[in-house]
């Protein structure tokens, strides 16, 4: 894992997906309103950070890869903070601004490290073929450079059957392919088909394979059922505090074990999964190593609060402290 790990600095990985601003406001609750039964949250802060796509990318540049962040944004005072966060954070970008669509806005009110309700601002239309002709300009270049490409699809319309109709003549056009990982959203699986990795967490396996997911045996199942729709490559189910199911191909499952010690919050947690696993491949990393390594990753930051990262010196950290876990077959 640690060899693994000093092998990420530098490797370049392409995140094209939905862009948007993750907007909290911390507070505390002392009393219910007058008004109607709900919680008086008085806020004591207020913070914007990267979300969705610029969220994985933040993943990826906090563990010393290299992203590059493609995608749209609006023309308006929330496209600018995310383009002025993503300049902050160093983060090398190819983002389109639309004239419209608004840029996605999720404001979460927080209290006592409880979420009290969420808010979105966004409009889910697809973009134009102007606009897709302008993306795809963009992103040429880095796509073929790129060894691995993520797809971060939270269904606000970009992620759509014309960009993947677009996506796929690029990639065929290409002397090296890269490979496709995918985070999916339930309503867009049909577009998936035939890419090299997907990682959804139980409830998405369990709609995408069309049965509840309760147990290990039936991730299992659902995984099947996945590979038989999309026919893709490799699977990866997250399953909260049961860890990872990695299907190497259909038949082939091993299971990887926990490393959260505490779960304050698993917002992002799927970000820092895909990021971390996409990172380890573009080192060269086995799937087995890198969804390990991507397992730690993940087991620092839902110990946290809000969408947030892992440093090397953390996953270290969980390295040395935890003890090595077996990784077993399912089958």
């Amino acid at each position: 894992m640690k060899r693994l790990l000093g092998r990420l600095a530098g490797q370049k990985v392409l995140i094209i997906g939905d862009l948007m601003l993750d907007h909290y406001l911390l507070g505390t609750v002392e009393r219910i309103s007058p008004e109607a039964p709900v919680p008086v949250v008085r806020v004591e802060k207020e913070t914007h950070v990267l979300g969705g796509a610029g969220n994985v990318a933040r993943n990826i540049a906090e563990l010393g890869g290299k992203p590059v962040l493609a995608g749209m944004r609006g023309k308006d005072i929330h496209g600018q903070r995310l383009k002025d966060h993503c300049s902050s954070a160093g983060l090398a970008t190819r983002v389109l601004a639309s004239e419209s669509r608004p840029t996605t806005v999720k404001t979460r009110v927080m209290a006592a490290n409880q979420q009290i309700v969420r808010v979105d601002h966004e409009d889910l239309g697809q973009p134009s073929d102007a606009e897709l002709d302008e993306l795809f300009e963009l992103i040429a270049e880095d796509l073929e450079s790129a060894p691995v490409v993520i797809l971060s699809d939270y269904g606000k319309g970009l992620i759509c059957r014309p960009f993947m109709d677009r996506l796929w003549t690029a990639l065929q056009s290409l002397k090296s392919r890269p490979y496709v990982l995918v985070d999916p959203k339930t309503v867009n699986y049909d577009l998936y088909t035939g890419v090299d990795l997907l990682t959804p967490n139980t409830k998405e396996a369990g709609e995408g394979a069309g049965m509840a997911v309760n147990s290990m045996e039936s991730a299992v199942l659902a995984g099947q059922k996945l590979f038989d729709r999309l026919e893709c490559k490799h699977l990866l189910v997250t399953l909260g505090r049961d860890g990872m199911a990695l299907f190497h191909d259909r038949e082939t499952v091993s299971h990887i074990p926990t490393f959260a010690r505490k779960v304050f919050d698993v917002t992002g947690a799927g970000d820092t999964v895909i990021g971390t696993l996409a990172l380890g491949l573009a080192a060269g990393g086995s799937l087995v190593d890198s969804a390990t390594l991507a397992n730690h990753a993940a087991g620092i930051v839902v110990g946290q609060i809000g969408a947030a990262t892992a440093s090397p010196g953390q996953v270290v950290d969980s390295i040395d402290e935890l003890p090595e876990v077996e990784v077993r077959s399912l089958l």
